[in-house]
């Protein structure tokens, strides 16, 4: 068992829970990385970057902007096991992060230098290929100290970056990656999905 996941398998009773145990994690070749919207008490984006044997992860309140003027708020959170990428359901009520949650973006991550010695010096940069997200990203931790671990998700000026008074992808492209849901008050509703 990873001990990475300890924090993460006290939060849950898996038996009332259907998001995976993280039982069987195995590594892949490849960085993946998701970002899953989460209906919870508060709308968010939770943003995870595979990296030894586990997603790391953060809560972006407000989601990721393709501006790269637009600093991001990403607040660090406990790791997650590698199959919780392609969790989708509802975490019922009475439990932790209770709420609907799609995957609205994954694919693969390419760091740049190296990511283990980068993210203990919390200045993590990398290349996105996923559905909607591309092109250079940089993670910032912050220098306030407290009892959160503060970041900043921004993107990086290149020709993937767009102004976001021209092109919101959170509103653009609200569907999962996998099953075309949308989150909104209510049910999760299914769409078609967009190429």
């Amino acid at each position: 068992m990873n001990d990475r996941l300890d924090e993460y398998q006290k939060k849950r009773d898996f038996a009332a829970t259907p998001e995976p145990g993280g039982a069987d994690q195995k590594a892949s070749q490849r960085h993946g990385f998701c970002i899953q919207k989460h209906d919870a008490s508060h709308l968010h984006y939770d943003f995870r970057l595979e990296l030894e044997g586990t997603l790391k992860s953060w809560a972006v309140p407000k989601g990721p902007s393709l501006d790269p003027r637009v600093k991001r708020l990403a607040v660090q959170v406990e790791d997650h096991p590698l199959d919780y990428a392609t969790f989708e359901g509802h975490i019922p009520e009475g439990n932790y992060g209770a709420g609907d949650v799609i995957v609205w973006d994954n694919g693969v991550w390419k760091p740049i230098g190296d990511p283990v010695e980068s993210f203990k010096k919390g200045t993590l940069q990398f290349q996105l290929e996923g559905h909607k997200l591309q092109g250079i990203w940089n993670l910032v931790r912050s220098q306030q100290e407290g009892k959160k671990k503060l970041w900043f998700l921004i993107k990086h000026k290149d020709d993937a970056a767009r102004a976001q008074a021209d092109f919101d992808v959170l509103t653009q492209r609200p569907e999962s990656v996998i099953s075309g849901r949308t989150l909104g008050p209510g049910p999760a509703k299914h769409k078609p999905r967009q190429a």
